[in-house]
């Protein structure tokens, strides 16, 4: 299978992951999971495993909070009985952040990848884990990103709704080729933002926005009044189709950068 390299304007992809209550659930649990395997790495040993290799015993977590762009986390740091554990995960965040967020949600379209993890691992916590931690972490990663661009949106209405597709890039046979992930933004009745889901497609097909909408609706997307896109005539035809009755507004960069500015955050 191929994997897919997202890129996208820098000042969209700030708005597009600035102040993001479901955005902010993935990145607390990833974080979590990755914590984990460090304290896994550094103790070489497993919960409950017996192993000569072992250096030391869990004790535990403590609760430390970590301001991002995508919201506050509250993260459960591992303790070490008669020891200290060490991550430079704090100190790295934020310079490794906008990277981060990226890779997220490149394994949201491609799924999972040891080689993804094994990155995103060393750019967080400053050293290389072996590839039997990074295996397991792969493990417990995949349901969890898969669930998350999978999670139920029937908790609120949805009355403002904003569609694009983000260019992948990837490398086959020696050459570059491109696909879209199509992408969308909900604005819900509390007036907070999230990204709502993502799905490789044709951005300039209507069956590829027709199954998109669907996927949303089928996940309890309801309450559109309002979709901004921009004017590609397949995803104009699927909206009409799949939300009659809905305003829709033509997109123009500067203008979706002013509307995700002027959203309350979350």
């Amino acid at each position: 299978m191929a994997q897919y390299q997202i890129t996208v304007d820098d000042a969209i992809l700030e708005g597009l992951f600035q102040r993001d209550g479901g955005v902010a659930k993935l990145v607390e649990s990833v974080v979590n999971q990755i914590l984990q395997a460090q304290v896994q790495e550094q103790l070489k040993a497993a919960p409950y495993e017996r192993t000569e290799a072992r250096r030391g015993y869990r004790n535990g977590t403590v609760t430390r909070t970590l301001t991002t762009r995508v919201g506050r986390l509250v993260l459960r740091v591992p303790r070490v009985r008669n020891g200290e554990f060490s991550t430079e995960l704090f100190a790295r965040y934020q310079r490794s952040e906008q990277a981060f967020l990226l890779a997220l949600m490149e394994m949201v379209v491609n799924g999972v990848s040891t080689r993804d993890v094994a990155k995103v691992t060393e750019q967080l916590c400053g050293t290389s884990f072996s590839k039997s931690t990074v295996s397991d972490l792969c493990k417990r990663l995949d349901p969890i990103v898969q669930a998350w661009n999978h999670r139920s949106l029937a908790e609120h209405r949805y009355p403002f709704l904003l569609v694009d597709a983000l260019v992948l890039r990837s490398r086959e046979d020696g050459r570059i080729r491109s696909r879209a992930a199509l992408i969308a933004v909900g604005v819900n009745d509390e007036g907070y933002r999230e990204i709502l889901g993502l799905m490789l497609g044709n951005s300039e097909s209507e069956s590829s926005w027709r199954e998109f909408f669907a996927w949303l609706k089928q996940r309890g997307l309801s309450g559109v009044d309002i979709v901004v896109s921009d004017s590609h005539s397949g995803l104009v035809k699927a909206l009409q189709t799949e939300f009659q009755g809905c305003t829709w507004q033509r997109c123009q960069t500067h203008f979706m950068r002013n509307l995700l500015d002027a959203t309350p955050k979350a």
